[in-house]
């Protein structure tokens, strides 16, 4: 499984946005250049996350985003499948998600499902383990792994 630039990108936006919680809306211009990323691309990633309540918008000259709960309450893994759909590592584990048209003929007798089943639970289990509150508390003065300072 391999998570696609709209996870990482929403996921860095909506860091962005805790970063400024409570201190009304932020532009998506703001949150573009706070973190490197496309304005254009932010446009896209924030319609789901506002239709599923992550996000609020507020029109006019001093609108923008903002969450729509406090970080402490908005896991990585509601972000995640927000915008990028259930999580599988494999196209079998789609079918009780989705359409009976990726079942596999082979599910039920399938000796390998159980394992991918299990990677997926983990998988989910450790996204929704991890908050917003806690990519904050963990920036605080930390290096980051692989970056020299």
């Amino acid at each position: 499984m391999k998570i696609s630039t709209k996870g990482r990108y929403s996921v860095t936006a909506l860091y962005e946005l805790a970063l400024h919680y409570g201190e009304g809306p932020v532009s998506l211009k703001s949150v573009a250049q706070g973190q490197g990323l496309s304005e254009n691309y932010l446009e896209q990633l924030m319609v789901p996350l506002r239709r599923a309540g992550i996000v609020k918008s507020i029109r006019g000259a001093q609108g923008g985003y903002m969450l729509a709960k406090s970080p402490a309450e908005i896991t990585i893994g509601a972000i995640i499948t927000t915008v990028e759909g259930p999580i599988a590592v494999v196209d079998c584990l789609l079918a009780d998600a989705e359409s009976a048209e990726q079942f596999c003929d082979r599910a039920c007798a399938c000796v390998t499902r159980g394992i991918w089943e299990k990677v997926c639970d983990s998988i989910s289990e450790v996204l929704e383990s991890i908050t917003l509150q806690t990519l904050l508390n963990n920036d605080k003065g930390k290096d980051k792994i692989g970056c020299a300072r």
